[in-house]
């Protein structure tokens, strides 16, 4: 097991005004699964392909167990990346690929043979050794991809987007196949994702990089739960968001007063979250406000509800079966039960919660830049 560590990691391109990675300092637990997560450019790739060698920061410094890596060339720096296209030999078999690691290090063929059926059963591949890869689906593809880069025990096991060219059936399996694979041999993994729920199911830690900088490092829940900003709750699904005043205990805001005693910030002025499936429709006793529904949308599994409350629009998720039972235009009560609520700083002009209801009607009142 191997514990990274990034220091004031930075890298810049010439011809970009900003560097896309951008003083990241990150300390990655030995043993654990960690997730880079972020939108499209964010710089998560490129600060992995900095730990995998195959970009070189601008400053800074990578460090395994407290040893840097810089000046290691990638092959000697017991780091495997698996790509997100998995980039296969086409001309070799399945067993010439996943054994071409031990090849380059000169290990015994009777050694391979052993190690290739022992690496395919632990994929959950056995049998498939002869074949060619463009004989096997994309999940047996990326399973392979895997099996090549554990076959040669690397100190930290590199994941770029691994989910991403899977349909949701095999990204299910994929997951808990990972979540499996890491949990038996303790390697240190990092994988790189823009999807926020596949950072929080198969992640210990997720570290949020946004514009090329670490917004945050911390577990699934603490993102959920607990966000550090209006744009990180927004980023996980936030879309909840009421400006108002905060006492230490309740929130006044322009469609009433809130019972809420979790908060990030003591007093002052600050922005009430909740998310949707935490509204609760036709709640009952403190914590309640009354609006109007706008819409819904039935979506199998659960039906999602906008609704007007004053100048704000809340959208709450609720039973499918509500769908029959509130009618679009009705009067419903809502309450926010005060454990569910969250209190963030307010932000900064530009970057958060805008007051005016837009023309054409109440609706959501919160903005974040970046989305569009």
């Amino acid at each position: 097991m191997t514990n990274v560590t990034l220091s004031k990691l930075t890298k810049e391109f010439e011809g970009k005004a900003d560097p896309s990675v951008d003083h990241i300092d990150l300390e990655i637990e030995s043993g654990k699964l960690t997730a880079l997560l972020g939108p499209s450019g964010c710089g998560k790739t490129t600060t992995m392909r900095m730990i995998a060698g195959l970009l070189r920061p601008t400053s800074g410094d990578i460090k395994f167990d407290g040893k840097s890596i810089v000046s290691i060339a990638p092959e000697r720096r017991g780091a495997v990346m698996v790509f997100q296209n998995y980039l296969l030999f086409p001309y070799m078999t399945i067993r010439e690929n996943v054994s071409f690691g031990l090849k380059m290090r000169g290990v015994s063929k009777t050694e391979t043979r052993q190690r290739v059926g022992e690496m395919l059963d632990l994929v959950q591949l056995p049998g498939l050794e002869d074949r060619m890869p463009k004989q096997l689906s994309g999940g047996q593809q990326q399973r392979v991809a895997l099996a090549r880069a554990l076959i040669v025990k690397p100190k930290v096991l590199l994941l770029d987007e691994p989910l991403s060219n899977l349909d949701a059936h095999l990204r299910d399996e994929m997951r808990e196949l990972i979540r499996r694979l890491q949990g038996e041999l303790k390697i240190t993994t990092i994988f790189v994702t823009h999807d926020q729920e596949e950072a929080a199911v198969l992640s210990d830690k997720i570290a949020l990089i946004l514009r090329g900088s670490l917004q945050h490092f911390g577990t699934p829940e603490e993102y959920f739960e607990r966000p550090g900003s209006v744009e990180i709750a927004r980023f996980f699904g936030g879309v909840n968001f009421i400006p108002g005043t905060y006492d230490g205990s309740v929130i006044a805001t322009s469609v009433g007063k809130f019972s809420a005693p979790r908060s990030s910030i003591t007093s002052g002025e600050g922005v009430l979250t909740i998310r949707p499936e935490a509204v609760e429709i036709s709640g009952e006793g403190g914590n309640s406000v009354q609006g109007r529904v706008v819409s819904h949308v039935y979506a199998g599994r659960y039906a999602r509800f906008l609704i007007d409350v004053g100048n704000i629009r809340i959208e709450a998720v609720s039973d499918p079966k509500r769908v029959s039972q509130i009618a679009d235009g009705e009067m419903v009560s809502l309450r926010f039960d005060p454990n569910e609520i969250w209190v963030l700083a307010q932000p900064t002009e530009g970057n958060g919660v805008d007051r005016g209801a837009p023309e054409g009607g109440n609706r959501s009142v919160a903005s974040v830049p970046g989305d569009e």
